[in-house]
């Protein structure tokens, strides 16, 4: 059983550890003193990577979905503990280092820096490709193994990108070329734009891989605000969103040209639940006379999208807007962008089930003899698909009130905690109080409540469900 898990692990390791070696690059072309941070670091990681991968070294003819669940859990939990080495051997905490390394691989983009612009250029870089590495490999994950293993909902993916048979490999490797090809194209388009829009090249890079891979790590102390340029603010605003919908669709859409598929539909739900929320708070900021109209909209779609797909990045302190914009955005950010994408969160296509099952029971109360489907769209929803959904958004608010207790019971204030939490649990970075709000850091918790939210993060990002059924002690049978 733990044959291909390790082996598996081991190329992930290898992987990253190799990647150190850019930051140790840029650190040794801007003349700094932390390159051997890195090399270190790196030599560790393939060590231990290479070590787990030869010594478990086999052909891999099937996986099992027990397996699969440990690959998923195992693979996520031990690059994060090997993506905290750099920062470990900078010199910060060892629950810092945790903290943030995890924030950057599952793409939260909250930080424990208080001030980031004094860090040198290959930690910034380092967080960056964090979020750029997370960000494609969530979606390799979203589309190839949850569909898999069914977790909450995502059954009905399973068709198209998953096949629990003998071209299980091959069929990851074929999704992999095509999320990767599209991803990098998204990446470059990005980084071009913001330099042609005044950013350098390495903050353009820092923020394009920050930006598709929805993880909000920023190089300034006040974010994308720190520029303040609409130009900069508009087009991170689009890639936001286009780093929310699902990259396969990209594909499936130059290909087939099928306008009438169940992606098609969550993506045109998205982007009226998105514009709606954007029109909503622009409105509200010109009648609270915050804004005028145009500055209005333009802070309102670079807030809203950024916390409605799981980023993290702000322009403005949106707690400062007052209490109702606060409740709004902790709304914003459990809604969450498509399946298959680099958001986190709840997502659309849970969101499109929820309400079609509420819909169904409000006519079927009043007329208890009627058949009606279950359909978000064209799609017709199995039973099996509604109840995972159920199953896992019962699974999300019993964590969210759990881990917001447990966190509390450190002494930490209930805004705080619930803020922290929901923040860290949606992966959608700033929480609801000022102290780690948009222009707040994570830096002046306890130790203990850092662990607590690494965790969180990680849990969120694999879906809650993934995570549990490894304390189910069916699961070892």
């Amino acid at each position: 059983m733990w044959q291909p898990v390790l082996m598996i692990c081991g190329y992930f390791i290898t992987v990253l550890g190799i990647a150190m070696l850019l930051p140790a690059a840029v650190d040794i072309y801007y003349s700094g003193m932390k390159w051997s941070v890195f090399i270190n670091a790196s030599i560790a990681s393939v060590f231990i990577g290479l070590s787990l991968f030869l010594a478990n070294r086999g052909k891999i003819k099937d996986i099992s979905i027990q397996q699969a669940y440990l690959l998923t859990v195992l693979s996520w939990v031990s690059v994060t503990l090997i993506a905290a080495l750099p920062f470990i051997f900078y010199g910060i905490p060892w629950q810092d280092a945790l903290f943030e390394a995890a924030s950057g691989v599952s793409t939260t983009g909250a930080t424990i820096f208080a001030d980031v612009e004094i860090l040198p250029r290959s930690v910034l870089l380092w967080r960056a490709l964090l979020n750029g590495m997370g960000g494609v490999g969530i979606v390799i994950f979203a589309i190839a193994m949850l569909p898999f293993l069914g977790i909450g909902g995502m059954q009905i993916f399973q068709r198209e990108n998953s096949d629990v048979n003998e071209k299980f490999m091959p069929k990851i490797s074929y999704i992999a070329k095509r999320i990767i090809l599209v991803y990098f194209i998204l990446l470059a388009a990005c980084l071009v734009c913001l330099r042609f829009a005044g950013m350098g090249w390495f903050d353009a890079l820092c923020h394009a891989l920050a930006t598709i891979s929805t993880g909000g790590l920023s190089t300034k102390n006040t974010s994308v605000g720190y520029f303040d340029s609409a130009a900069i603010e508009w087009i991170i605003t689009l890639f936001m969103f286009l780093g929310a919908l699902p990259l396969t669709w990209y594909h499936s859409l130059l290909m087939t040209r099928n306008v009438h598929s169940l992606r098609s539909e969550q993506v045109a739900t998205f982007i009226k639940v998105l514009a709606g929320y954007i029109l909503f708070m622009a409105v509200w900021l010109v009648w609270q006379g915050v804004y005028e109209p145009v500055e209005a909209l333009r802070k309102a779609a670079f807030n809203v999208t950024s916390i409605v797909t799981s980023t993290g990045f702000s322009s403005a302190d949106w707690l400062s807007w007052g209490a109702f914009a606060a409740t709004a955005f902790v709304i914003f950010a459990q809604t969450g962008g498509c399946t298959g994408s680099t958001s986190g969160s709840i997502k659309i296509f849970r969101w499109q089930v929820i309400f079609a099952q509420l819909k169904r029971m409000f006519v079927t109360t009043t007329e208890p003899n009627r058949l009606m489907p279950l359909k978000v769209g064209r799609t017709v929803i199995s039973s099996e698909v509604s109840s995972s959904v159920f199953v896992f958004f019962a699974a999300y608010v019993f964590s969210l009130v759990f881990i917001s207790a447990l966190v509390a019971l450190t002494g930490v204030d209930f805004v705080t905690s619930f803020g922290a939490v929901m923040a860290c649990l949606s992966n959608s970075g700033p929480g609801i109080s000022n102290n780690i709000g948009p222009v707040g850091n994570f830096g002046d918790l306890s130790g203990n409540v850092k662990l607590i939210l690494a965790f969180t993060m990680i849990l969120g990002r694999l879906e809650i469900l993934t995570v549990f059924a490894l304390f189910c002690r069916s699961f070892w049978r």
